[in-house]
Formats: C-alpha cells, sequence, structure tokens
C-alpha cells in the first residue's frame, strides 16, 4: 500500500510559533490556506483511494482543500499532543520558566506539564495508525493518505524507521513523506519527501 503522510495547513498559531495541540482547535489561517492551494496546483499530493483525518477542524480544512468530494474517516486517535500548560504559548513567553527550562535540557523528553508525554502521544497516535492500516489492508486498498499533526507523523515515522530519531521527521505546514508499506511486515521502503527536497534511503 502507498501511503502518504501530510501535515495540515498554517494555523495563527502555527504562524506566532506557539504550541497549538489537541486542546487549541483553531482553523487554517489565510496564509495556510493559499499555501496549501499554490502546493496543490503544483501537483504535490497523490491521489489516494482512502482518507484518514485527525479530527481538528485545521486538518478537516485542509482535507477539504486538497481532497475535495473524497469521502473522510476521521480517526481520533490520531489528534495532537496534549501540552498542558505550555499549550499556546510561544518560546519568549515560556522561556524563562523554570519548567520550561528543564525541558528543553531534556530534549524534549520531559512530560508537557499537566499533558501528555512524548511516550505517550506516540502510543496512541501508533497503534491509531496501524489499526486504520489493518482495516484498509483488508479491503485491498491500494493507497492511503493520512492528513494529521507534525509531532504525530514523527512518531509514525520513527516507528516505521527505528534506526531514525524522532525529530528526523520534522517537516513544515503542508509538507509530508510518502512510502510503499509492505503488506507482509511494519516496513517502508525509500520514503520521499513530499516536498522532492528529500529522499531516505532505508533498508529493511
Amino acid at each position: 500500500m502507498r501511503i502518504c503522510l501530510i501535515r495540515h495547513g498554517k494555523t495563527a498559531g502555527n504562524v506566532k510559533r506557539q504550541y497549538i495541540g489537541r486542546r487549541t482547535d483553531e482553523p487554517l489561517c489565510e496564509e495556510g490556506r493559499q499555501e496549501l492551494i499554490r502546493f496543490y496546483q503544483a501537483g504535490r499530493y497523490p491521489k489516494a483511494e482512502a482518507v484518514i483525518v485527525s479530527p481538528m477542524k485545521r486538518c478537516i480544512e485542509t482535507a477539504e482543500l486538497l481532497y475535495s468530494g473524497q469521502k473522510m474517516i476521521l480517526c481520533e486517535g490520531l489528534v495532537e499532543t496534549d501540552f498542558g500548560s505550555f499549550e499556546g504559548k510561544t518560546y519568549e513567553e515560556l522561556k524563562d520558566q523554570p519548567a520550561y527550562r528543564h525541558f528543553l535540557e531534556s530534549g524534549g523528553e520531559l512530560p508537557f506539564p499537566g499533558g501528555e508525554t512524548k511516550e505517550e502521544m506516540a502510543f496512541r497516535v501508533t497503534a491509531a495508525f496501524w489499526k486504520t492500516v489493518k482495516t484498509l489492508q483488508k479491503e485491498d486498498c491500494g493507497s492511503a493518505v493520512f492528513l494529521f499533526h507534525g509531532g504525530p507523523i514523527m512518531a509514525v515515522m520513527s516507528s516505521l524507521i527505528p534506526e531514525s530519531g524522532f525529530y528526523d521527521w520534522q517537516c513544515p505546514s503542508g509538507d509530508g513523506w510518502e512510502f510503499l508499506l509492505s503488506d507482509s511486515a511494519r516496513s517502508a521502503g525509500q520514503v520521499v519527501r513530499l516536498s522532492g527536497k528529500e529522499e531516505k534511503q532505508c533498508s529493511f
């Protein structure tokens, strides 16, 4: 099955570089909508038989722009991380708080205060991803788009390619990764970045 993981378009909070997680269900901003339209017109996004979407507004609106007229399968398990007390804040607003300094010093490994740990988010998201993939495989689906969030995309990709790091899979809004998933194993072949800037040669 050919799979594409797409990060939603920009929101106002993304432009301001805020922590925008599952507690803030904001729509796309106009800049984000126009950017997605440009990417779409440039042929960035592949066709797909199935479109699986996080139920947050920014993802639904992105899917409506990129895959207009196709049925969306909403998947609650793909929602963004719970950033706890960091939600809606920027680096400048948080940089003098001891809890935030400790979080940065840990390389992002400490839990978000009052929110999720990276491990909790990754477990939730990868479980939802594989449950959906198994259903699609039973239905003989040949291609699927998963349209969700930056951190959850990093969780899925680093679980597929364990020798890689979580932060190796960062991508900006409207970008993502495409790969061929083996039907017999949890592995991916060559991984291509949608923007065309990067290919990762992966052996399994």
